[in-house]
């Protein structure tokens, strides 16, 4: 049992389910996910004996964990199809692209190494949040009330990563990318596996660090959203003079890249780039991006023909806006991009990269060239603030910004004007509000930064 004697259902998230191991996390606890995540599908596609994905990241809790929740789901009825240690979109690939029912990975992503949790989806790699099935599973478990079966079946699959690699590819071509330097970091992670297929793949040149799989996270946390955590990766590209620099986070889903002078490519400009390439192939499409600013992203959808479509902050709400409105690619700010592959909508760090080193291969420039005309706001960054009446606050700053432009309720408020643009929405787990903040000059977005900080925090 939970070393607690109070139900965790803290761990329950919106996307996922993530707690400390294994005070709020342990196997008892793992084994009745199991469990409750084959029940709900057993119920969805009337049928008990479904075949699940289960892979994990490297933690070192995740064996077990691992262990307990396949030990859930054969005992719920269903098989396992397990595919070993994988990043988080080869688990994706592997659950879309074989037609399975359905796939949980246990990996609490770029969060510290006491932490673990999982992520599951239903066919096509769809996932699943808190209002389409995590608070059901909550209540399951909570319950602990599970219809007997007759016990399913574990088959290993492991040439999935080479399975993967070979779709990927067809979405780029390599034979266009010249031979470029590259310095990888993937923190120690789950990134590793598909940089180094990668990189054996094309023909460019590949300095690696922190390539060992290791759930203590020796070198830096893998969250890449953290600048203190790109520092490595930026003095290392800057010392032997690479091209470009990749850093991946704990699961391998989110990707932030470096130019060659050490500086990290914003992700809102790095999306407004891959929806320039992916609407060459695909005119006039929707393009998702989420709705923080970052408006040079939807300057350059409609300069080169696209559909700007504005989401919730969320990989599982732009996905699922994705499928709405069929959109050939999405970004969000927080370093995910995603694809609309034949058999499902999710992340594609592997056709990023390659896209982008086709980009830096047509255009015959240095990184930074590239990017330099897209730098023409000025971002404040996620800056969090601990407020306990979000709602009452939020209500506050509309009545004090009542005379803007355009007012949007969509993820929290959005406020327009002329010269500056901002995001104010609220945590979903805890007492904090977001802000993010962008304006046309340095001057305007820290005056306007420093006057909202004052409201939210007094």
């Amino acid at each position: 049992m939970t070393t607690s004697t109070i139900f965790p259902s803290n761990i329950f998230k919106a996307y996922d389910i993530r707690g400390i191991y294994p005070s709020e996390l342990d196997e008892t606890l793992a084994y009745k996910i199991g469990r409750a995540f084959t029940t709900i599908l057993q119920k969805e596609e009337k049928k008990t004996d479904l075949s699940i994905v289960v892979s994990s990241d490297m933690r070192l809790s995740s064996p077990q964990l691992k262990q307990n929740i396949m030990q859930g789901i054969t005992d719920q009825g269903a098989h396992v199809i397990d595919i070993g240690m994988a990043s988080t979109p080869t688990f994706y690939f592997t659950v879309a692209q074989y037609n399975y029912d359905g796939g949980l990975i246990v990996s609490a992503s770029h969060n510290p190494k006491e932490y673990n949790g999982c992520k599951m989806v239903r066919k096509h790699a769809i996932p699943i949040s808190k209002e389409t099935g995590i608070y059901t599973i909550r209540d399951l478990v909570q319950k602990n009330i599970f219809t007997d079966h007759e016990k399913g079946t574990i088959t290993q699959k492991m040439d999935v990563l080479e399975d993967q690699m070979n779709h990927d590819l067809n979405y780029i071509n390599k034979d266009n990318i010249r031979s470029f330097h590259i310095v990888a970091d993937p923190a120690n992670s789950m990134g590793a596996q598909y940089l180094d297929s990668l990189f054996k793949l094309i023909p460019c040149t590949l300095t690696k660090i922190n390539f060992e799989l290791d759930g203590t996270f020796p070198a830096h946390q893998a969250d890449p959203l953290n600048e203190e955590n790109m520092k490595q990766l930026k003095e290392k590209v800057v010392e032997v003079g690479a091209d470009l620099g990749i850093a991946t986070d704990g699961d391998g889903d989110r990707v932030f890249l470096v130019d060659e002078k050490g500086e990290t490519i914003p992700p809102y400009i790095l999306r407004g780039l891959l929806a320039k390439i992916f609407l060459r192939q695909h005119p006039k499409s929707p393009i998702c991006y989420d709705i923080r600013p970052g408006r040079i992203t939807r300057d350059m959808i409609l300069e080169h023909g696209g559909i700007p479509v504005v989401t919730q902050v969320g990989h599982s709400l732009i996905k699922e806006k994705m499928r709405e409105v069929d959109a050939v690619f999405a970004g969000e700010s927080s370093g995910h991009f995603f694809l609309r592959f034949d058999h499902g909508f999710y992340e594609a760090p592997v056709v990023m990269i390659g896209k982008i080193l086709e980009e830096l291969t047509i255009k015959n420039c240095q990184f930074s060239e590239l990017v330099k005309p897209y730098k023409k706001y000025i971002h404040s960054g996620e800056i969090n603030s601990k407020v306990e009446d979000k709602e009452g606050k939020m209500n506050h700053i509309v009545s004090l910004y009542k005379d803007a432009k355009k007012i949007d309720y969509l993820d929290g408020i959005t406020i327009e004007y002329d010269d500056y643009w901002f995001n104010i929405r609220s945590s979903n787990t805890e007492s904090l509000l977001r802000l993010n903040l962008e304006a046309k000059t340095q001057e305007i977005m820290e005056e306007k930064r420093d006057e909202l900080l004052l409201i939210i925090r007094s």
